[in-house]
């Protein structure tokens, strides 16, 4: 009995981990279950939870965008990632790997009523799908008598299929199964094709004794049957895997896992039973929406700020700050919102500056906006009539009074309308910092309705999510420029 307890308490003393995957559309590898969205599954979450248990060690989960995965190791937010990466050459170049944990090969998925390609000799002249940067893309792309059409989420190359806007799909063992079997318009066709290795990946030259560790656990999973359990839970135990083990027992384990996974996913159906999952999805919408509004706000007071500052600038600063400003303004309207986001979360710690990500989120954000904002400003600030300008000074105001007081409350008047609707572009545009790890309306979208293959009804859930965020900043901005624009009289 004290063997347990030891083992319990070096656990609990030992220094946490952090590992990542893409939870977002990722079955089967770390997916939210579909009978509780607030907990993870996948065989994958299940082998670093036995990993966790061999290494003696707490292993703490952190969910990225499947592009900011990498990236976000490099920075340094996490110690591994473990999200179906191939072990290839490419790949290589730019992270270390474990030894492979899983072994399996490619598969042709085609529709039942379709062409039955089976070989890949058979795709030529065809239209074929796949996920973008993996081995099946490199495949595809060798053969120029083939059309390729590459996705960044399975469930859109699945959904293309049964479409009828592609002919066949060339992906990894695992997602053929668990997106093509489990389709009743899909099937999967041929003989396994190449070999594909999926292995832990760690910061290039960096956690060698990590790396060392988990290696070691991995072979005492393979050696004492825990990962061929898992596997056969899932049902993903492959010849494969057999020979990298050189484990050919049949262990007495149902593959539970994946009957209820098709339990779930088939076995319901009907109106009501959509509007019970539906009602199970508000509590999630709207704790991303609160996040949303939380971003999108901060990031307009400081796209406010900055864009008047650069606008006066502009106008009335020195020549050489005004040209300062002038430069900015043209280079963040001239460079993609998506490309900021990334260099100031991941670009910007290589010169010392860190940002969590809902700093990152907000500050990348708000100086985008502060651009447009800032011509906004000086466009109102020129439509003021000169002579208030004049009047002002007449006054016996400085030049920094008469901004203050007369020009710029005039200009903020003339200039409301278009701040309204730039803050509903941003409230949309704030779908972007989900690639820095924040889970928001769109991010939260994508995960529900890849997970059901429900994109109408969940789409038409986000959709409203997004209208009811955006509706009371107009009503208040449409009672603002009334109130604003009221003539100053005395009351009575």
């Amino acid at each position: 009995m004290g063997g347990p307890q030891l083992a319990s308490t070096a656990h609990a003393q030992s220094k946490p981990f952090h590992w990542a995957a893409d939870s977002s559309a990722d079955v089967p590898y770390t997916f939210h279950d579909l009978k509780d969205q607030n907990k993870l599954t996948g065989f994958e979450y299940d082998l670093m939870q036995e990993l966790s248990r061999h290494m003696g060690a707490p292993l703490d989960f952190i969910n990225n965008d499947w592009d900011g995965l990498i990236p976000g190791l490099q920075r340094g937010l996490y110690d591994m990632v473990i999200c179906g990466i191939e072990m290839t050459d490419e790949h290589a170049e730019g992270i270390d790997f474990s030894i492979p944990y899983y072994v399996t090969s490619e598969r042709l998925v085609v529709r039942r009523k379709g062409k039955q390609l089976t070989t890949m000799a058979d795709l030529e002249g065809h239209t074929v799908g796949t996920i973008k940067d993996t081995q099946a893309e490199r495949m595809l792309t060798n053969n120029t008598k083939i059309s390729l059409r590459t996705y960044d989420e399975e469930t859109d190359a699945f959904m293309d299929l049964v479409n009828g806007r592609t002919d066949a799909i060339l992906i990894d063992g695992p997602i053929a199964k668990y997106y093509g079997e489990t389709n009743p318009d899909l099937h999967i066709v041929g003989a396994p094709i190449g070999r594909v290795q999926y292995g832990i990946a760690f910061a290039k030259g960096k956690n060698t004794e990590l790396r060392e560790r988990v290696n070691a656990a991995l072979v005492a999973m393979q050696q004492d049957g825990s990962l061929h359990h898992i596997l056969t839970r899932w049902d993903l135990w492959t010849p494969e895997m057999a020979q990298l083990t050189n484990d050919q027992t049949q262990p007495n384990v149902t593959p539970a896992a994946w009957n209820a996974y098709v339990a779930e996913l088939q076995g319901k159906g009907g109106f009501r039973v959509k509007l019970e999952r539906y009602a199970g999805f508000v509590p999630q919408l709207v704790r991303a929406a609160g996040l949303t509004l939380l971003v999108s706000l901060c990031a307009m007071v400081v796209a406010v700020a900055l864009g008047l500052g650069l606008a006066l600038l502009r106008l009335y600063g020195p020549r050489p700050l005004a040209w300062l400003a002038a430069t900015y303004v043209e280079l963040v309207r001239g460079t993609p919102l998506l490309i900021q986001v990334l260099f100031i979360f991941y670009g910007l710690p290589e010169f010392g500056i860190s940002m969590s990500p809902f700093v990152a989120g907000v500050v990348s954000l708000g100086m985008n906006y502060a651009a447009y904002e800032a011509e906004n400003y000086r466009a109102g600030l020129q439509s003021v009539a000169h002579g208030q300008m004049e009047a002002a000074l007449a006054l016996n105001m400085t030049h920094a009074q008469a901004l203050r007081y007369v020009l710029v409350p005039q200009a903020f008047r003339l200039v409301m309308p278009v701040m309204t609707n730039d803050f509903i572009s941003l409230l949309k545009d704030s779908s972007l910092v989900s690639v820095i790890t924040l889970t928001e309306l769109t991010q939260t979208y994508i995960r529900l309705s890849s997970a059901y293959f429900d994109y109408f009804g969940t789409g038409l859930m986000v959709g409203a999510a997004y209208l009811l965020l955006g509706l009371p900043f107009v009503r208040l901005a449409r009672l603002a420029e009334k109130r604003l624009s009221m003539p100053h009289t005395r009351r009575r």
